[in-house]
Protein backbone atom coordinates (compact mmCIF):
# COMPACT_ATOMS: atom_id res chain seq x y z
CA UNK A 1 0.00 0.00 0.00
CA UNK A 2 0.96 3.63 -0.46
CA UNK A 3 -0.98 5.79 2.00
CA UNK A 4 -0.72 9.57 1.64
CA UNK A 5 -2.51 11.51 4.39
CA UNK A 6 -2.86 15.30 4.15
CA UNK A 7 -3.42 16.06 7.84
CA UNK A 8 -2.64 14.89 11.36
CA UNK A 9 -2.00 16.81 14.60
CA UNK A 10 0.55 14.40 16.06
CA UNK A 11 3.44 16.87 16.38
CA UNK A 12 1.19 19.30 18.23
CA UNK A 13 0.06 16.47 20.52
CA UNK A 14 3.69 15.51 21.23
CA UNK A 15 4.50 19.18 21.87
CA UNK A 16 1.71 19.36 24.44
CA UNK A 17 2.94 16.17 26.10
CA UNK A 18 6.44 17.61 26.31
CA UNK A 19 5.14 20.85 27.86
CA UNK A 20 3.27 18.79 30.46
CA UNK A 21 6.35 16.72 31.29
CA UNK A 22 5.00 13.51 29.79
CA UNK A 23 7.13 11.17 27.70
CA UNK A 24 6.31 10.65 24.05
CA UNK A 25 8.09 10.17 20.75
CA UNK A 26 7.12 10.01 17.12
CA UNK A 27 8.51 6.49 16.81
CA UNK A 28 6.08 4.93 19.29
CA UNK A 29 3.42 6.45 21.50
CA UNK A 30 -0.16 6.03 22.68
CA UNK A 31 -1.55 8.45 20.10
CA UNK A 32 -3.40 7.71 16.87
CA UNK A 33 -0.22 8.18 14.85
CA UNK A 34 3.34 6.98 15.28
CA UNK A 35 5.98 5.55 12.97
CA UNK A 36 5.44 1.95 14.00
CA UNK A 37 1.70 2.25 13.30
CA UNK A 38 2.45 4.00 10.00
CA UNK A 39 4.72 1.13 8.91
CA UNK A 40 1.94 -1.37 9.61
CA UNK A 41 -0.55 0.87 7.80
CA UNK A 42 1.50 1.07 4.61
CA UNK A 43 2.28 4.80 4.65
CA UNK A 44 4.23 6.53 1.92
CA UNK A 45 3.77 10.16 3.02
CA UNK A 46 2.25 11.86 6.04
CA UNK A 47 1.62 15.59 6.38
CA UNK A 48 2.44 16.67 9.93
CA UNK A 49 0.55 19.82 10.87
CA UNK A 50 1.84 22.33 13.39
CA UNK A 51 -1.49 23.28 14.96
CA UNK A 52 -1.55 26.47 17.00
CA UNK A 53 -4.57 27.29 19.16
CA UNK A 54 -4.34 31.07 18.99
CA UNK A 55 -5.83 31.98 22.40
CA UNK A 56 -3.39 29.62 24.15
CA UNK A 57 -0.26 31.38 22.88
CA UNK A 58 0.96 34.83 23.80
CA UNK A 59 3.17 34.61 20.72
CA UNK A 60 1.73 32.13 18.18
CA UNK A 61 4.75 32.44 15.87
CA UNK A 62 7.04 31.44 18.73
CA UNK A 63 4.82 28.43 19.36
CA UNK A 64 4.89 27.25 15.77
CA UNK A 65 8.69 27.60 15.66
CA UNK A 66 9.03 25.49 18.80
CA UNK A 67 6.81 22.82 17.22
CA UNK A 68 8.89 22.93 14.04
CA UNK A 69 12.00 22.36 16.14
CA UNK A 70 10.36 19.32 17.77
CA UNK A 71 9.40 18.01 14.31
CA UNK A 72 12.99 18.21 13.07
CA UNK A 73 14.33 16.63 16.25
CA UNK A 74 12.02 13.68 15.65
CA UNK A 75 13.04 13.49 11.99
CA UNK A 76 16.71 13.29 13.00
CA UNK A 77 16.04 10.62 15.63
CA UNK A 78 14.09 8.47 13.20
CA UNK A 79 15.95 8.96 9.92
CA UNK A 80 16.09 5.20 9.45
CA UNK A 81 12.30 5.13 8.98
CA UNK A 82 11.22 8.56 7.75
CA UNK A 83 12.72 11.72 6.30
CA UNK A 84 11.30 15.19 5.62
CA UNK A 85 10.41 16.22 2.09
CA UNK A 86 10.06 19.61 0.46
CA UNK A 87 9.63 18.58 -3.18
CA UNK A 88 8.46 15.67 -5.31
CA UNK A 89 11.97 14.34 -5.88
CA UNK A 90 12.39 13.90 -2.10
CA UNK A 91 9.33 11.65 -1.98
CA UNK A 92 10.62 9.52 -4.83
CA UNK A 93 14.06 9.22 -3.27
CA UNK A 94 12.65 8.15 0.09
CA UNK A 95 10.38 5.59 -1.58
CA UNK A 96 13.30 4.14 -3.55
CA UNK A 97 15.34 3.91 -0.35
CA UNK A 98 12.52 2.19 1.56
CA UNK A 99 11.72 5.11 3.86
CA UNK A 100 8.50 6.95 4.57
CA UNK A 101 8.19 10.68 3.91
CA UNK A 102 7.04 13.55 6.14
CA UNK A 103 5.76 16.89 4.89
CA UNK A 104 5.56 19.86 7.26
CA UNK A 105 2.35 21.92 7.28
CA UNK A 106 0.84 24.64 9.49
CA UNK A 107 -2.77 24.67 10.66
CA UNK A 108 -3.60 28.29 11.50
CA UNK A 109 -2.61 31.11 9.17
CA UNK A 110 -2.80 33.51 12.10
CA UNK A 111 0.71 32.50 13.17
CA UNK A 112 2.01 34.74 10.36
CA UNK A 113 0.30 37.83 11.85
CA UNK A 114 -0.49 38.96 8.33
CA UNK A 115 3.21 39.39 7.55
CA UNK A 116 4.31 37.75 4.27
CA UNK A 117 7.90 37.71 5.54
CA UNK A 118 6.81 35.21 8.20
CA UNK A 119 5.08 33.13 5.52
CA UNK A 120 8.27 33.02 3.48
CA UNK A 121 10.25 32.11 6.60
CA UNK A 122 7.93 29.16 7.24
CA UNK A 123 8.45 28.09 3.63
CA UNK A 124 12.22 28.18 4.13
CA UNK A 125 11.73 25.97 7.21
CA UNK A 126 10.08 23.37 4.98
CA UNK A 127 6.39 24.20 5.38
CA UNK A 128 4.60 23.25 2.16
CA UNK A 129 0.93 23.68 3.12
CA UNK A 130 -0.88 26.32 5.17
CA UNK A 131 -4.45 26.06 6.49
CA UNK A 132 -5.60 29.67 6.16
CA UNK A 133 -7.74 29.67 9.32
CA UNK A 134 -8.65 27.38 12.16
CA UNK A 135 -11.78 28.22 14.17
CA UNK A 136 -10.92 31.86 14.88
CA UNK A 137 -10.86 34.90 12.60
CA UNK A 138 -7.34 36.02 11.77
CA UNK A 139 -5.57 38.49 9.49
CA UNK A 140 -6.28 36.28 6.46
CA UNK A 141 -9.99 35.58 6.78
CA UNK A 142 -12.92 34.05 8.62
CA UNK A 143 -13.64 30.46 9.63
CA UNK A 144 -16.96 28.65 9.45
CA UNK A 145 -17.49 28.62 13.23
CA UNK A 146 -18.08 32.31 13.75
CA UNK A 147 -20.86 34.39 12.29
CA UNK A 148 -21.20 38.10 11.56
CA UNK A 149 -22.00 40.04 14.72
CA UNK A 150 -21.52 37.10 17.07
CA UNK A 151 -19.22 37.37 20.03
CA UNK A 152 -15.93 35.53 20.15
CA UNK A 153 -14.47 34.28 23.42
CA UNK A 154 -15.86 32.47 26.45
CA UNK A 155 -19.49 33.34 25.76
CA UNK A 156 -19.41 32.27 22.12
CA UNK A 157 -21.14 28.96 21.38
CA UNK A 158 -20.74 28.04 17.70
CA UNK A 159 -23.54 26.59 15.64
CA UNK A 160 -21.88 23.66 13.91
CA UNK A 161 -24.68 23.46 11.34
CA UNK A 162 -24.48 27.10 10.26
CA UNK A 163 -21.93 28.04 7.61
CA UNK A 164 -20.49 31.56 7.32
CA UNK A 165 -21.44 32.62 3.82
CA UNK A 166 -20.72 36.35 4.07
CA UNK A 167 -17.22 36.83 5.54
CA UNK A 168 -14.36 35.50 3.46
CA UNK A 169 -10.75 36.44 2.83
CA UNK A 170 -9.32 39.79 3.81
CA UNK A 171 -7.12 41.78 1.44
CA UNK A 172 -4.16 40.27 3.28
CA UNK A 173 -5.67 36.83 2.73
CA UNK A 174 -5.86 37.38 -1.02
CA UNK A 175 -2.22 38.51 -0.99
CA UNK A 176 -1.20 35.38 0.94
CA UNK A 177 -2.91 33.07 -1.56
CA UNK A 178 -1.01 34.75 -4.37
CA UNK A 179 2.29 34.54 -2.50
CA UNK A 180 1.75 30.92 -1.52
CA UNK A 181 1.18 29.97 -5.14
CA UNK A 182 4.31 31.85 -6.15
CA UNK A 183 6.37 30.06 -3.51
CA UNK A 184 4.97 26.60 -4.21
CA UNK A 185 2.97 26.19 -0.99
CA UNK A 186 -0.41 24.43 -1.07
CA UNK A 187 -3.41 26.54 -0.03
CA UNK A 188 -5.63 24.62 2.42
CA UNK A 189 -9.26 25.74 2.86
CA UNK A 190 -10.34 23.30 5.59
CA UNK A 191 -11.94 25.35 8.42
CA UNK A 192 -12.26 28.39 6.14
CA UNK A 193 -15.72 29.99 5.79
CA UNK A 194 -17.85 29.19 2.76
CA UNK A 195 -17.31 32.77 1.56
CA UNK A 196 -13.57 32.31 1.95
CA UNK A 197 -13.67 29.07 -0.02
CA UNK A 198 -15.31 30.85 -2.95
CA UNK A 199 -12.75 33.64 -2.70
CA UNK A 200 -9.93 31.11 -3.03
CA UNK A 201 -11.71 29.28 -5.85
CA UNK A 202 -12.14 32.54 -7.74
CA UNK A 203 -8.56 33.81 -7.55
CA UNK A 204 -6.43 30.67 -7.35
CA UNK A 205 -4.36 29.77 -10.40
CA UNK A 206 -3.19 26.41 -9.07
CA UNK A 207 -4.99 23.46 -7.44
CA UNK A 208 -5.78 23.93 -3.76
CA UNK A 209 -6.97 21.45 -1.13
CA UNK A 210 -9.38 20.94 1.74
CA UNK A 211 -6.96 18.75 3.63
CA UNK A 212 -9.41 17.26 6.15
CA UNK A 213 -13.07 17.82 5.24
CA UNK A 214 -16.01 15.54 4.43
CA UNK A 215 -19.28 15.94 2.49
CA UNK A 216 -21.92 18.24 3.99
CA UNK A 217 -24.76 16.53 2.10
CA UNK A 218 -24.00 13.31 3.97
CA UNK A 219 -23.35 14.97 7.34
CA UNK A 220 -24.39 18.57 7.82
CA UNK A 221 -21.55 19.95 9.91
CA UNK A 222 -20.32 23.25 8.48
CA UNK A 223 -16.73 21.93 8.57
CA UNK A 224 -17.75 19.72 5.67
CA UNK A 225 -18.10 20.88 2.06
CA UNK A 226 -21.36 21.16 0.14
CA UNK A 227 -21.79 19.76 -3.36
CA UNK A 228 -21.15 23.01 -5.19
CA UNK A 229 -17.89 23.49 -3.27
CA UNK A 230 -16.85 19.93 -4.13
CA UNK A 231 -17.51 20.58 -7.81
CA UNK A 232 -15.57 23.84 -7.78
CA UNK A 233 -12.64 22.23 -5.97
CA UNK A 234 -12.62 19.47 -8.58
CA UNK A 235 -12.77 21.96 -11.46
CA UNK A 236 -9.65 23.62 -10.05
CA UNK A 237 -7.86 20.27 -9.96
CA UNK A 238 -7.90 20.22 -6.18
CA UNK A 239 -8.37 17.42 -3.65
CA UNK A 240 -10.26 17.04 -0.38
CA UNK A 241 -9.11 14.62 2.30
CA UNK A 242 -11.53 12.27 4.06
CA UNK A 243 -11.64 13.21 7.74
CA UNK A 244 -12.22 10.31 10.15
CA UNK A 245 -13.82 12.45 12.88
CA UNK A 246 -16.98 10.51 13.84
CA UNK A 247 -19.02 13.70 14.28
CA UNK A 248 -18.17 14.84 10.74
CA UNK A 249 -19.18 11.48 9.28
CA UNK A 250 -22.54 10.59 10.78
CA UNK A 251 -25.66 12.60 11.63
CA UNK A 252 -26.61 12.29 15.29
CA UNK A 253 -28.86 13.95 17.83
CA UNK A 254 -27.28 16.54 20.12
CA UNK A 255 -25.35 14.80 22.87
CA UNK A 256 -25.49 11.40 21.16
CA UNK A 257 -22.19 9.51 21.01
CA UNK A 258 -21.01 8.75 17.48
CA UNK A 259 -18.70 5.77 17.44
CA UNK A 260 -17.29 6.04 13.93
CA UNK A 261 -17.71 3.36 11.26
CA UNK A 262 -15.76 2.49 8.15
CA UNK A 263 -19.08 2.33 6.28
CA UNK A 264 -19.59 6.04 6.99
CA UNK A 265 -16.18 6.90 5.52
CA UNK A 266 -17.04 4.86 2.43
CA UNK A 267 -20.40 6.64 2.13
CA UNK A 268 -18.70 10.05 2.09
CA UNK A 269 -16.15 8.83 -0.44
CA UNK A 270 -18.86 7.55 -2.76
CA UNK A 271 -20.81 10.80 -2.55
CA UNK A 272 -17.74 12.97 -3.18
CA UNK A 273 -16.73 10.93 -6.23
CA UNK A 274 -20.29 11.01 -7.56
CA UNK A 275 -20.31 14.81 -7.28
CA UNK A 276 -16.74 15.77 -8.16
CA UNK A 277 -15.28 12.75 -9.93
CA UNK A 278 -12.49 10.34 -9.08
CA UNK A 279 -9.73 12.97 -9.21
CA UNK A 280 -10.81 15.13 -6.26
CA UNK A 281 -10.62 12.77 -3.29
CA UNK A 282 -7.80 11.76 -0.96
CA UNK A 283 -7.20 11.10 2.74
CA UNK A 284 -6.99 13.63 5.57
CA UNK A 285 -7.43 11.59 8.73
CA UNK A 286 -7.09 14.42 11.31
CA UNK A 287 -5.54 11.80 13.59
CA UNK A 288 -4.58 13.17 17.02
CA UNK A 289 -6.87 16.13 16.43
CA UNK A 290 -10.16 14.22 16.70
CA UNK A 291 -11.94 11.80 18.97
CA UNK A 292 -11.06 8.20 18.24
CA UNK A 293 -12.85 6.54 15.34
CA UNK A 294 -13.75 3.13 16.76
CA UNK A 295 -13.24 1.13 13.53
CA UNK A 296 -10.21 3.16 12.36
CA UNK A 297 -8.60 3.85 15.74
CA UNK A 298 -5.09 4.56 14.49
CA UNK A 299 -2.75 4.70 11.51
CA UNK A 300 -2.16 0.96 11.44
CA UNK A 301 -5.75 0.36 10.28
CA UNK A 302 -5.48 1.74 6.75
CA UNK A 303 -5.60 -1.74 5.14
CA UNK A 304 -9.11 -2.08 6.61
CA UNK A 305 -10.19 1.09 4.82
CA UNK A 306 -8.64 0.02 1.52
CA UNK A 307 -10.35 -3.35 1.81
CA UNK A 308 -13.70 -1.66 2.53
CA UNK A 309 -13.38 0.46 -0.61
CA UNK A 310 -12.83 -2.71 -2.63
CA UNK A 311 -15.80 -4.52 -1.08
CA UNK A 312 -17.98 -1.45 -1.76
CA UNK A 313 -17.28 -1.71 -5.49
CA UNK A 314 -14.65 0.98 -5.97
CA UNK A 315 -12.28 0.07 -8.80
CA UNK A 316 -8.59 -0.51 -8.21
CA UNK A 317 -7.80 2.71 -10.04
CA UNK A 318 -10.25 4.67 -7.89
CA UNK A 319 -8.80 3.21 -4.69
CA UNK A 320 -5.23 4.05 -5.72
CA UNK A 321 -6.27 7.63 -6.48
CA UNK A 322 -7.95 8.03 -3.08
CA UNK A 323 -5.15 6.43 -1.08
CA UNK A 324 -2.30 8.35 -2.69
CA UNK A 325 -2.54 9.23 -6.38
CA UNK A 326 -4.67 12.37 -6.34
CA UNK A 327 -2.75 14.08 -3.55
CA UNK A 328 0.60 13.29 -5.14
CA UNK A 329 -0.64 14.79 -8.40
CA UNK A 330 -1.43 18.07 -6.65
CA UNK A 331 1.94 18.07 -4.91
CA UNK A 332 3.80 17.52 -8.16
CA UNK A 333 1.93 20.41 -9.75
CA UNK A 334 2.02 22.92 -6.89
CA UNK A 335 5.14 22.13 -4.85
CA UNK A 336 7.32 20.87 -7.68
Amino acid sequence: MNIVDMHCDTISALYKMKKEGRAGSLRENGLHMDLEKMKRGGYLLQNFALFVHLPSFENPLEGVLEMADLYYQEMEKNADLIRPVTCWEDVERNRNEGRMSAMLTVEEGGVCKGNPAFLRTLYRLGVRMLTLTWNFPNELGWPNLEQPGEKDGKDFVPDFRKANRSQGLTETGFAFVEEMERLGMVVDVSHLSDAGFYDVARVSKKPFVASHSDARTVCGWCRNMDDDMIRQLAQKGGVMGLNYCPDFLTEAAEGEHVRGTIAAVVEHARHIINVGGSECLGLGSDFDGISTHEELPDASCMPLLADAFGKAGFTGTQIDKILYGNVLRVYREVIG
